[in-house]
């Protein structure tokens, strides 16, 4: 039977209400429930969406308040009524990354804290833990207070809490370290500055800080200072003079504590002291200011050990000079003086000593020149005279003779007598140059060969000096280039037994064979090499070389190498052998290391320290060039050698010198007296081997063997030897 339209209603009513019987069933509701109307329906539809459309919003506001605080450059944190963490940003969490880990909403800060404090991340809290728990957690309720904290890291956190209406916290985290380092820095400099500085309110009615200098300057005491103000120093009535400008500088008078009024230069700026607003002022009395630039320009031209002018002074001087000469027929002649040995005196008596012999001289030098003449002091132990109206060479040597005799008479210093001689090196303008750097260098030149030559003289320069020296500079730099590519080579000359002709050892020499030029003489490098300093690179050189060629050789022969003083001196020789031994693996007892009375020389504990260290491992110490230096005899009480060698000058035509064999017998004499090998260089003629052996020297090195031969060589030269021995001795050889 077909429905009347009020039944269609009530059918579909009802579906539409099994069908949402699922989605919000209602357990035992009332029958007036489950039946709702479509507008009531309509309506819970609603309140739901806006429900979750709060919810939404909610959710981006706080993730909007999220990214807010994540882009401040301060650290924030928000706390509920009873401390526990709510809300924080990154920068939070860096500042407190030892930490990071324990941060979680509902966590309590007063927990954390106390497991940083076991962790050691708060430096501050060592040994009175609970009480620093205890004051840290008591801020967080004071309002608006600030504090500051040290982290185990060394940085400064200053630390600002606020209370929030319903009794949460809101925390301020700043990283305030770069600017705790500059105010140390600000009081480093303030309180050791020379000049006198007071800070001071920006109403000037409190001294808040004086450095000692202004203390010094004043005449009162600090605690006098705390009384005063700025305007109780002025000596006027009126405002103060920044009023209130960033920085000024302006000029006023002040009272000293002893009623002296003193013109001041003040240099005001202002700055922050102790977190509020001040007045940095920097007072310079102009009298002072006056005095002290003159004391800086003196010793801006000065040396402060002589009060002789400097370098730049002098050039200045000698400009001013030359440019009179050129308007007329005078020349001036300048000079470069060295002192002989003044290193000796500097090591044997003390730089004390040396530093008041230095005055000394300087005192005689001005003393023995003219006043219109110029002295000045160029380096450790170099002077430079500049002599004016100058018309003849003569006039020069006059001169260069009087300061070496002024020189030459010892100096009484400390009750020591020091004699020191000196050399001079000469060059005249304009033949010579004509500009003051031209001069002083020509001059300069000359002094090397014043003292290359015989020391305790004067040399004029002449044209072909400064060809040498830059032949010297380039034979420099490409011997550094030759050492950087592994260049030098070691050669090696035989010593031989004179009694029976075998060879015992060889010399190790350096040789140097550069692709363009053929093989370098050693004398055009070496002098080189040693005044730089790369002596000691070419010494370690050979001495790794040299153990790891001898370690091919039979079991007999020895290696023999010099050392320079310079290795020495670096303080690393034992570590140096001992590794070229290790590594080679040569015994000590093959290892002959040579020195010479240079190094011995200096007497310093040192180095004998170091021999008897070398000898101690099994090393052989020759002593070098025997009987050319000033005290051969008494050197060999200070170290026990194991050979000498007499030096090729005694050697040379020996058998045709009476006088050359009475000194080769009386060191042959020595040697076995204190079982020393004796050992005779630069032997070159049979007759002169024949006298060597009729003396009883026991080893020989010279051309007559052999010269020095490329490593390849010396095997054959051993293997030729080998062939030569008898059949028990070659096993042992071998």
């Amino acid at each position: 039977m077909p429905m009347n339209r009020h039944g269609k209603k009530k059918a579909k009513a009802k579906r539409a209400a099994i069908v949402r019987l699922p989605v919000r069933p209602v357990k035992s509701a009332p029958k007036c429930l489950r039946r709702r109307t479509r507008s009531e329906s309509g309506e819970l539809l609603r309140t739901r969406a806006e429900a979750e459309a709060a919810i939404a919003e909610a959710r981006r506001s706080h993730e909007r308040l999220r990214e807010a605080i994540d882009i401040l450059p301060e650290g924030i944190v928000f706390l509920d009524a009873e401390g526990r963490y709510i809300l924080w940003n990154k920068k939070y969490a860096e500042i407190y990354s030892r930490s990071a880990d324990l941060f979680e909403p509902g966590a309590r800060l007063a927990d954390t804290i106390r497991i940083g404090v076991e962790r050691g991340d708060y430096p501050e809290a060592a040994g009175h833990e609970e009480e620093w728990i205890a004051e840290r957690l008591a801020r967080m309720h004071q309002p608006g207070a600030r504090h500051e904290q040290q982290l185990a890291d060394g940085r400064v956190i200053l630390i600002e809490e606020r209370l929030t209406s319903d009794g949460g916290v809101i925390g301020l985290r700043v990283d305030i370290t770069e600017l705790k380092q500059r105010e140390a820095s600000f009081r480093l400099l303030f309180e050791s500055n020379p000049v006198p500085m007071i800070v001071c309110a920006l109403d000037g009615e409190r001294i808040l800080a004086v450095n000692d200098a202004a203390v010094e300057h004043y005449g009162y005491s600090r605690a006098e200072f705390e009384k005063l103000t700025v305007r109780s120093l002025q000596a006027f009535d009126g405002e103060l003079p920044w009023n209130g400008n960033e920085q000024q500088t302006y000029t006023c008078k002040h009272v000293r504590a002893d009623g002296e009024l003193i013109d001041l230069t003040i240099y005001s700026r202002r700055i922050v002291h102790g977190g509020q607003p001040a007045v940095l002022l920097a007072l310079m009395d102009t009298t002072e200011r006056r005095r002290a630039e003159a004391r800086l320009a003196f010793m801006a031209q000065h040396d402060s050990l002589t009060g002789l002018p400097n370098r730049d002074l002098l050039r200045r001087q000698m400009d001013d000079m030359l440019l009179h000469t050129r308007r007329g027929t005078d020349k001036l002649a300048v000079m470069v003086l060295g002192l002989d040995n003044f290193k000796a005196v500097n090591d044997t008596l003390g730089h004390g000593v040396g530093d008041k012999l230095l005055r000394a001289v300087a005192k005689r030098l001005r003393s023995t020149l003219r006043d219109e003449d110029a002295v000045a002091r160029l380096n450790s132990d170099e002077f430079a005279i500049v002599q004016r109206g100058v018309t003849r060479p003569e006039d020069a040597v006059l001169l260069a003779r009087r300061l070496l005799d002024a020189l030459a008479d010892p100096f009484l210093l400390d009750e020591h007598s020091v004699a020191i001689g000196a050399s001079i090196g000469i060059a005249v303008s304009p033949g010579d140059g004509d500009d003051s750097e031209k001069l002083l260098k020509h001059a300069d030149l000359a002094l090397s060969r014043a003292k290359q030559d015989f020391r305790g003289t004067f040399s004029f320069f002449e044209a072909e000096m400064d060809a040498r020296a830059q032949s010297r500079r380039k034979v420099e730099t490409d011997l550094r280039n030759a050492i950087r590519n592994d260049l030098l080579q070691p050669y090696y000359q035989p010593l031989v037994d004179l009694a029976n002709g075998r060879i015992t050892g060889f010399e190790a020499l350096v040789r140097w064979p550069d692709p363009e030029r053929g093989m370098i003489a050693p004398s055009e490098f070496i002098p080189v090499a040693e005044e730089t300093g790369l002596i000691s690179a070419i010494g370690g050189m050979m001495l790794r070389r040299a153990c790891r060629d001898a370690a091919l050789w039979p079991d007999d022969v020895r290696v023999a190498v010099n050392l320079s003083p310079l290795q020495f001196r670096a303080g690393n020789l034992l570590a140096l052998v001992m590794d070229a031994l290790k590594q080679s693996g040569l015994a000590a007892r093959r290892l002959e290391l040579e020195i010479t009375e240079t190094l011995l020389l200096e007497k310093s504990s040192q180095v004998l320290a170091t021999l008897h260290a070398l000898r101690a491992l099994g090393v052989r110490i020759s002593m070098d060039d025997f009987g050319t230096g000033y005290s051969s005899l008494s050197y060999l009480r200070s170290f026990p050698f194991d050979k000498i060698k007499i030096d090729r000058s005694f050697v040379q035509e020996v058998d045709a010198n009476q006088g050359a064999q009475a000194i080769i017998r009386s060191i042959v004499s020595l040697g076995k007296g204190l079982g020393v090998t004796i050992t005779a260089e630069g032997v070159e003629t049979e007759a002169e081997l024949r006298c060597l052996r009729a003396e009883g020297c026991d080893e020989g090195q010279g051309y007559l063997f052999s010269g020095a031969r490329p490593h390849a060589e010396i095997m054959a030269l051993l293997k030729a030897q080998r062939g030569l021995i008898g059949e028990g001795d070659r096993g042992r050889a071998a």
